[in-house]
């Protein structure tokens, strides 16, 4: 199993209680493997998805991804790591608004050894491949929500990571710029071998996944494939 997540729990400080995120939980997720992580507010989702990302480290239990143990190391080795491996899409996208689309989807590689050149060159491909080859001098202002989010998508992309880590990704889109995300994020998986981990509350939404997992207070209470109409 790529990621091996095993009897791993979370707690928090909230004054002088105890809070629990996560208790006890264990889960493996193949690589290539599209998997929507489901539970009301407050289950557990987004500390589960942020334990993987490695932006936190587990109270007891160990997380490995790719043989990777996440649990130990310093706060920059983690660092080094989730900018080779890890793409973060969040429900609101974050864009910076005075660049231009090329120029948000750039920012990842500004840190890498490319050229310029080579990041021009990287940043047309993966925005072409979003579907916003036309769109690289627009500014989020001059771009539709479902447009804004594809940059956003471009983006996590860039640096060509192994696993996408999506957090409601469509939440505040309306149903058609939603439909063409998640048809997006099933092609990533699909055509270029992404672990993606999405998170989100719409039923309908992860029916684009491979498997479903739901938390309800910290627990595992369901794991179970997709029907997906006899796709294999």
């Amino acid at each position: 199993m790529y990621i091996q997540i095993q009897n791993v729990s979370k707690f928090y400080r909230k004054g002088a209680n105890k809070v629990k995120a996560l208790e006890d939980v264990s889960l493996d997720i193949a690589a290539n493997e599209f998997v929507a992580l489901m539970g009301p507010s407050g289950s557990g989702k987004t500390t589960l998805m942020n334990l993987i990302g490695g932006l936190d480290t587990p109270d007891t239990g160990s997380i490995l991804v790719g043989g990777k143990e996440m649990v130990h190391g310093t706060d920059r080795r983690r660092a080094g790591w989730r900018a080779e491996n890890i793409g973060f899409i969040f429900q609101f996208n974050n864009l910076i608004s005075f660049l231009t689309a090329e120029q948000n989807v750039e920012i990842p590689l500004l840190l890498t050894s490319l050229s310029g050149a080579e990041r021009k060159n990287k940043v047309k491909a993966v925005l072409e491949l979003v579907g916003l080859g036309d769109r690289l001098n627009h500014r989020p202002s001059e771009l539709s929500g479902g447009q804004e989010q594809r940059v956003a998508i471009a983006r996590a992309i860039v640096s060509d990571p192994r696993i996408l880590l999506c957090d409601e990704p469509t939440g505040d889109l309306d149903k058609e710029s939603a439909e063409a995300v998640l048809t997006l994020l099933r092609t990533l998986k699909e055509n270029f071998n992404k672990t993606i981990l999405m998170v989100t509350h719409d039923r309908e939404a992860s029916r684009v996944a491979d498997r479903s997992i739901n938390l309800n207070k910290g627990q595992l209470v369901v794991d179970q494939a997709q029907d997906r109409g006899g796709e294999t």
